[in-house]
């Protein structure tokens, strides 16, 4: 077994990217750096600034291993993306911005081919938020290009391809709302046969594989032992659900937090998901499907509340829950529970204080994560990874909308880079994760607030 303890970890976030040292003796991270996740506007379509991240990546690896030293490399990344290579491992066409709307341009065409959410457990989302879509939309309208590739590889194994040459597919990338693949069938959808895009796929290895070693010139740039293993790594929000599958006995439900929302169910009830509300069926790093569902809550947080470290006063609270001052669903629009709705407040939210807005927007993303904990039948503990484990007014809210008992891991970063980390050595995980534990004990306002927000919503 590997003896490494003090694993990188590369985290490709929506919204912004990270190296870090995870020191799996101490059970956390002791070295973080930081970069904002760019998009380019062009041409031929908003993408990816990969060279940024790559050139971000390499100096952060190369001063971890100064500072800290590294015994092995993780890689997680988030879902809706990926990368076209060419025979000589380039990009044949940049790394679509899942946010681009330019496949919806095709959506008709895109429809009548695209398999049903029974065999794939995927919604139908719009702009690139289905990797097919993307896909669909690149042959057609890049047919160059795009028959020039060779691979198509999941996000997190083109960053573990840049480190060793070697292509690699795994199944929480291919099994996250892409249309490519077929949960109960653990293999592809009939779409990557009907397309043709099944000689595309690299060969399918386990999240917790080692793919290789360092090349030498990544070595020679990091200052990092060319015997450095890299291991194959998985989506992210995966890694946030994957140290709870180890250690944690169902029923109970993982909410990992950051530009998205993702509620994953295990041992819940069985249920029927609703493909048109974004529930899904996700694929964990054991390969097993997961009932889930999601919206792009970190994202509402940055747009509705300017003032995210404003005090909430007494007097704050006692306003929002006297005038029932709420923000109903959803913003932004096009995905999630109520992906027709627009957002909107009850209020003029120009005349709130910063801490009644800011109560308000927590309770918000508390409601929205119950109404998916709902559609995806989810029982027992609700364990809340990530940014949103830092904010006890969300979590009061998410206790009295749901009456059940919530538990953080208490510091905002163990999710993912957790995850990830335990690929390499699972038997060094802390245990008792998530252990910090918020009883559901809330006060008849609030659950009086969060009915009159769901009759608002119904």
């Amino acid at each position: 077994m590997s003896q490494a303890t003090r694993i990188a970890v590369i985290d490709i976030g929506k919204t912004n990217a990270k190296v870090t040292l995870f020191d799996l003796e101490q059970g956390r991270e002791v070295l973080v750096h930081t970069t904002p996740n760019r998009v380019l506007a062009g041409p031929p379509y908003p993408h990816f600034d990969v060279e940024a991240l790559w050139a971000f990546i390499i100096t952060a690896l190369g001063e971890l291993h100064r500072e800290g030293g590294v015994d092995a490399i993780s890689i997680t990344a988030h879902g809706a993306t990926a990368a076209l290579i060419d025979a000589a491992g380039d990009l044949a066409l940049p790394v679509l911005d899942y946010e681009h709307a330019g496949p919806d341009d095709l959506a008709a065409e895109y429809d009548a081919v695209r398999p049903p959410f029974s065999e794939t457990g995927s919604p139908r989302l719009p702009m690139g938020l289905n990797i097919g879509s993307q896909l669909f939309w690149q042959q057609a309208i890049f047919k160059g290009d795009f028959d020039r590739m060779a691979t198509i590889l999941p996000y997190p194994q083109y960053w573990a391809f840049r480190l060793t040459g070697v292509r690699a597919g795994e199944v929480t990338s291919w099994g996250c709302h892409s249309d490519l693949w077929a949960p109960t069938k653990a293999d592809f959808s009939s779409l990557v046969d009907r397309m043709g895009w099944r000689r595309k796929m690299p060969p399918l290895h386990r999240a917790d594989d080692v793919l290789g070693t360092v090349l030498p010139e990544i070595a020679a740039a990091t200052g990092l032992p060319p015997q450095t293993p890299v291991h194959c790594g998985l989506h992210d929000s995966n890694a946030s659900l994957l140290p709870h599958l180890w250690q944690s006995t169902p029923p109970f439900s993982v909410v990992s937090t950051g530009t998205w929302v993702v509620v994953m169910a295990i041992g819940g009830e069985p249920v029927e998901l609703d493909e048109a509300r974004d529930t899904l069926i996700n694929v964990n790093a054991q390969g097993d499907p997961v009932p889930s569902a999601r919206f792009m809550g970190g994202r509402a947080f940055q747009l509705l509340a300017p003032d995210p470290k404003a005090e909430i006063l007494p007097q704050d609270r006692a306003k929002v829950l006297a005038e029932e001052i709420m923000f109903l669903p959803s913003l932004p629009q096009g995905s999630g529970p109520f992906p027709h709705s627009a957002g909107r407040w009850t209020v003029e939210a120009e005349g709130l204080t910063p801490g009644a807005r800011l109560l308000a927007v927590s309770w918000y993303l508390a409601l929205m994560t119950a109404t998916c904990l709902d559609l995806v039948g989810a029982k027992g503990d609700i364990v809340v990874e990530g940014p949103f484990s830092m904010n006890p007014d969300y979590f009061e809210m998410l206790a009295a909308a749901t009456r059940r008992r919530v538990r953080t891991s208490g510091n905002g970063t163990t999710g993912t880079s957790l995850g990830a980390a335990g690929l390499v050595r699972a038997d060094k995980l802390p245990l008792g994760i998530g252990t910090k534990v918020h009883p559901c004990s809330p006060s008849p306002e609030m659950v009086a607030y969060a009915a009159i927000w769901r009759g608002r919503t119904g």
